[in-house]
């Protein structure tokens, strides 16, 4: 989330000292970073410099360069707004992290980022940098959007841009057509193994990323022997990360200046519970990240599935009802009567029936940390920015946890109210009347369906379970799931969800 570069955040504060190499002496001791900026040479190109990126795989990487040693600094690079790149490169790509909880805090800065680019800027720079042969691991956290995959079918979805990203010489646009082009500079240059690595919420991520990768070259009608090399050279791991991390706000910058003593306009807030599982397929070497506790395996998927459906899909379930409520925050939503007991419903009696979790695991504990992580007032994550691209993160979240079901002949309730309640916000309206901003890139469609049918439970049903690029049809044409879904719409537009809740539970 980006960070609007302004005036000393701290309270009566009317200027003084940022954050820089020059100012690292004023910072007190146990903040200050394990490396400096520019002592490392760079290793990595990070495509997406949000709040995420920055408190959990800059973090990791800091941490495994500081314990094991290895020229894995990081480039990151902005594929759109400049708001974070330019406070980042004011500060020498230095930026601190304040780990927040209800028992108190703690704030570091973190050194691990070489450098800072900005995309649309000088997109040929950024195509140099992928071919660089010194660069041998690139990461993504670039949203479900930006991949433009269908996220029902995977089929990668090119519009003008990324057309002609794909078949004309002009400067790349697009992430896909980004990476296209470094990857084609790369093999024509016979400039060393890579590992694309996706760390986006997405289902299979490094799957998906190899096919939209692999899409490309055959939409860019790519020649056969440098087609041949990217798909002899380059990898594409699959990881689970998992931190929570809510959008900076002023209240996150006056807490890094008060704690370091400079002003910090790149800071951002996380929990302290971190996670990062990652396969093992780096053809060109990687960072220690086990000496900084991630989670090194020959398979994520069944981490994957756990963290998507469970953690993820509460995380949405709590969002969207706890919006229409009139919640501001996931912490505030949970204390609506009976929703955890509603969410724990949820878990038990469908997440765990949908998946096998990896050995060991039980998926109810992980559901009771989760719910536990988020009540924590410390970390202040709105309902409106989980909320955000619902249309993208509903299907890997609660709708595969729901063909699963089905496909096993078993019924589905709760899960229902899921949906029901994403369709319920999709609406725009709270249940007090407050308006709910719909911030989805299928934004103008979905009100476009809702406004051609009767503005009923059955009639919104009807009109977002049309939707192709959310629903699969073995859902849309499932009539106990409709069943279960325009019940509960009713249910929601009746007693709200107060009400609904204290019914249901």
């Amino acid at each position: 989330m980006a960070v609007s570069v302004g005036p000393d955040p701290r309270p009566g504060g009317t200027g003084g000292a940022r954050l820089a190499l020059a100012t690292l002496p004023r910072i007190p001791a146990a903040s200050r970073p394990l490396l400096r900026p520019g002592d490392v040479p760079a290793g990595i190109v990070h495509l997406g410099l949000g709040a995420f990126h920055r408190a959990h795989q800059a973090v990791y990487t800091e941490a495994a360069m500081a314990a094991a040693g290895g020229d894995w600094a990081i480039v990151g690079v902005a594929p759109r707004s400049r708001a974070v790149l330019d406070a980042l490169a004011a500060q020498d790509g230095l930026f601190s992290v304040t780990t927040a909880a209800a028992a108190g805090g703690h704030t570091r800065v973190v050194g691990s980022l070489a450098a800072v680019r900005h995309a649309p800027a000088d997109p040929a720079a950024v195509v140099r940098l992928l071919a660089d042969p010194a660069i041998r691991v690139v990461t993504l956290t670039v949203t479900e959007k930006a991949y433009q995959l269908d996220p029902v079918s995977g089929r990668l979805r090119p519009d003008p841009d990324l057309a002609a990203d794909l078949t004309t010489d002009r400067p790349p646009v697009t992430v896909p057509g980004l990476l296209l082009r470094g990857l084609l500079a790369r093999a024509a240059a016979d400039g060393g193994p890579l590992a694309l690595v996706s760390c986006d919420n997405l289902p299979a991520n490094g799957r998906r990323l190899a096919g939209m990768v692999d899409q490309a070259i055959g939409y860019a009608r790519t020649p056969d022997r440098l087609a041949e090399w990217i798909r002899r050279r380059v990898t594409f791991p699959g990881t689970m990360v998992d931190r929570i991390v809510p959008a900076s706000t002023p209240v996150t910058l006056a807490t890094a200046a008060r704690a370091l003593g400079v002003r910090d306009l790149a800071a951002v807030t996380a929990e302290p519970y971190r996670q990062w599982v990652i396969e093992d397929v780096f053809p060109g070497g990687r960072p220690a990240w086990e000496r900084a506790g991630a989670v090194l395996t020959t398979d994520v998927r069944p981490w994957e599935l756990l963290k998507l459906r469970t953690l993820n899909g509460l995380h949405s379930a709590v969002a969207y009802l706890g919006a229409l409520a009139g919640r501001e925050t996931i912490a505030d939503a949970l204390a609506l009567p009976h929703l955890t007991t509603v969410l724990r419903r949820l878990v038990a009696e469908e997440v765990a029936a949908s998946f096998r979790p990896p050995e060991g695991i039980s998926v109810v504990d992980y559901g009771e940390q989760a719910l536990g992580r988020f009540t924590d007032p410390a970390i202040r994550h709105r309902t409106a920015q989980v909320a955000m691209d619902g249309s993208q993160k509903l299907p890997q979240r609660v709708l595969h946890t729901i063909i699963d079901l089905r496909a096993a002949g078993r019924p589905v309730d709760w899960a229902a109210l899921v949906v029901a309640a994403w369709m319920r916000y999709a609406r725009g309206r709270a249940d007090d009347g407050a308006v709910l901003s719909l911030d989805d890139p299928l934004a103008d469609r979905i009100r476009a369906r809702l406004a051609a049918v009767p503005d009923t439970p059955a009639g919104v049903a009807e009109a977002l379970f049309g939707l192709a690029e959310v629903f699969p049809p073995e859902l849309a044409g499932d009539d106990l799931l409709r069943a279960a879904v325009t019940g509960w719409l009713t249910e929601l537009d009746r007693h709200g969800v107060a009400g609904t809740l204290a019914r249901a539970a």
